[in-house]
């Protein structure tokens, strides 16, 4: 089944688990022309069995939903009905809940406070098998992407840098004498570099040395 061309009425399931939201989402679709409510589920697994049931052309989708929440029955409505768009209608705006209803397939996002324009203008989008998130989201989404992502912390950040280059031959198994060819100086220099990193990683001998560096992801 392809998505609807939009020749025929839209036909949409609701899945919210607040009486009150379905009631009040029921009598703005029934008033617009070119949309009927095929069915209403209360809980996740309602709208898992409904969707497959009825094959609606869009799923209005809450987030947090009774027995399966709605990020979880949208992975599932996806996988059995790819041709079925869903649009999460959510209170959650932030980062990590957006990207979950992407990544399960949603390919609309509309805020609950959102207007009755915006509202019908995903829908109509979705049916028609486009994607479309609300200005708010949008928003979010740009600058997510917009905003360089933080530098990862420095691995022990106590050593020197040349204190960083003992401690990654050390945790490659060279002893002092290759670590000193390596680096180009004295022995002696390397022994004081290696007493100072086992001061500063506070290890007693060589070999937590190396415990330290491997589970940091060195050697």
């Amino acid at each position: 089944m392809q998505p609807n061309p939009l020749s025929e009425p839209i036909r949409i399931l609701i899945a919210d688990d607040h009486t009150l939201f379905r009631n009040g989402l029921r009598a703005l679709l029934n008033s617009i022309p070119g949309m009927v409510i095929a069915g209403e589920a209360a809980t996740g697994e309602e709208a898992i069995a409904q969707a497959a049931e009825l094959q609606p052309d869009v799923v209005l989708m809450d987030i947090q939903m009774p027995d399966v929440n709605g990020i979880e029955a949208t992975r599932r409505i996806i996988h059995t009905s790819p041709h079925i768009g869903v649009v999460m209608v959510t209170m959650f705006e932030d980062n990590d809940s957006v990207f979950a209803a992407m990544r399960a397939g949603a390919r609309g996002y509309v805020l609950k406070g959102a207007d009755q324009d915006e509202m019908l203008r995903t829908i109509r989008a979705v049916a028609r098998g486009e994607a479309l998130f609300g200005p708010a989201i949008a928003q979010r989404l740009m600058h997510f992407f917009a905003t360089p992502p933080a530098e990862p912390p420095a691995l022990f950040p106590e050593l020197t840098g040349r204190e960083h280059e003992v401690l990654e031959l050390i945790a490659q198994g060279h002893d002092n004498g290759e670590i000193a060819r390596r680096l180009v100086i004295s022995l002696k220099t390397v022994r004081n570099h290696v007493s100072n990193i086992f001061s500063k990683l506070q290890v007693a001998d060589r070999a937590q040395a190396i415990i330290r560096a491997r589970n940091a992801g060195l050697g």
